[in-house]
């Protein structure tokens, strides 16, 4: 495959990477790295620069900056924009998305099937548009990447796709994301910087409604009363639907120890992780749960939702809590108690996953969309 023309749309990325985003730019990266593939990436118009840094091979720099417009050109000008001088072989959606008429194979990846399970999660044009999008590439995709297994079984469940579907969970940077500082004072100078507190739950996401936040809200207030140190920290871009995370700390007993730093850097989010008591992600349903796993590869303690995609990556590595804001409140103090005890457990199923082996994964699927 060494030579062939791989076009990676990476026109949705943000310039505060989450989520998705890490995985896309994660991707490009160690499909670069390998050396097999000649990658074009198709990013907005004023995106370029930063793509050109990363990939030496080819950027094709003409999706609008605006999203209705960028929306309308992954469907109608996306496959004519890459099909010009030596044109890529395959096209990789790596956010849902594909031409409305695809000129040469097509790769999507889906992430989650929330959009269509549960619509109350969402923005109403996000649903309208994205369930569109998984539905269409369910029927006219040459392959489908789901990122867990977990997410695979119900999209073949909910949309019994005409292609193959193949699982690929993401990476993690290591180089980034491990349990050691980079020097000595390294991790304290970032925290003093973001203005968070000697000792603090973390979590570490998008606000958003399926991140349960209100839940974690009134479990740290189960245990602020009997810790008068402790401080809960929400690190993310608070997104649509933050209402009710706002009326839960607004009726909090100790609602003056909640901080809300926002959209963290990513260069920022390992110090976070490696300084908190605990990382806390009790979110109702995930494709993956990346945070989750960066956390397990800092050797932080972990709380997650039991019978989730998370407990299954995390496996004996995290405390795995069902119920309500008791049994999450019991899970805390738990960890909070031997929070080194699962440490090298966790350190040994982060280890397990790598952005090499994701962008292996992919082109192995690559390989099978061409054949």
């Amino acid at each position: 495959m060494s030579g062939e023309q791989i076009a990676l749309d990476v026109s949705a990325v943000p310039a505060q990477l989450t989520g998705a985003g890490v995985y896309t730019y994660e991707l490009a990266r160690a499909l670069v790295e390998t050396g097999e593939v000649r990658l074009t990436l198709v990013s907005r118009r004023s995106d370029g620069p930063r793509w050109a840094a990363l990939s030496p091979e080819r950027v094709v720099a003409v999706a609008p900056d605006s999203t209705p417009l960028r929306l309308a050109f992954g469907e109608l000008g996306l496959s004519r924009a890459v099909s010009g001088k030596a044109p890529p072989v395959l096209l990789h959606g790596p956010h849902y998305t594909m031409p409305a008429r695809p000129k040469m194979p097509v790769v999507v990846t889906v992430h989650d099937l929330t959009l269509l399970e549960h619509p109350e999660w969402h923005e109403r044009a996000k649903v309208a548009y994205f369930g569109h999008a998984i539905r269409h590439a369910a029927r006219h995709a040459t392959r489908l990447v789901c990122v867990s297994a977990h997410t695979a079984a119900r999209l073949e469940a909910l949309l019994a796709p005409s292609c193959p579907v193949e699982v690929v969970p993401h990476g993690v940077d290591h180089a980034r994301f491990g349990p050691e500082e980079t020097e000595p004072g390294a991790d304290a100078a970032v925290l003093e910087r973001l203005g968070v507190p000697s000792r603090y739950l973390l979590h570490l996401g998008t606000v958003e409604p399926r991140k349960n936040l209100p839940l974690l809200v009134r479990a740290f207030d189960e245990l602020a009363g009997q810790d008068g140190e402790l401080e809960l920290v929400i690190a993310g871009n608070e997104a649509w639907g933050r209402a009710e995370l706002d009326a839960a700390v607004a009726t909090a007993r100790h609602g003056e120890r909640i901080r809300r730093l926002g959209y963290v850097a990513h260069a920022d989010v390992a110090a976070l992780l490696r300084g908190a008591a605990v990382v806390c992600y009790p979110s109702k349903e995930e494709g993956f749960g990346l945070p989750a796993l960066e956390a397990l590869a800092c050797g932080a303690p972990l709380i997650t939702s039991a019978d989730s995609v998370m407990s299954e990556l995390a496996g004996e590595a995290a405390w795995c809590f069902s119920g309500g804001a008791v049994e999450l409140a019991a899970a805390i103090n738990e960890a909070l108690g031997a929070p080194g005890s699962r440490r090298t457990v966790g350190l040994e199923r982060a280890a397990g996953y790598t952005w090499a082996a994701c962008a292996a994964g992919h082109l192995a699927v690559y390989r099978q969309a061409l054949r």
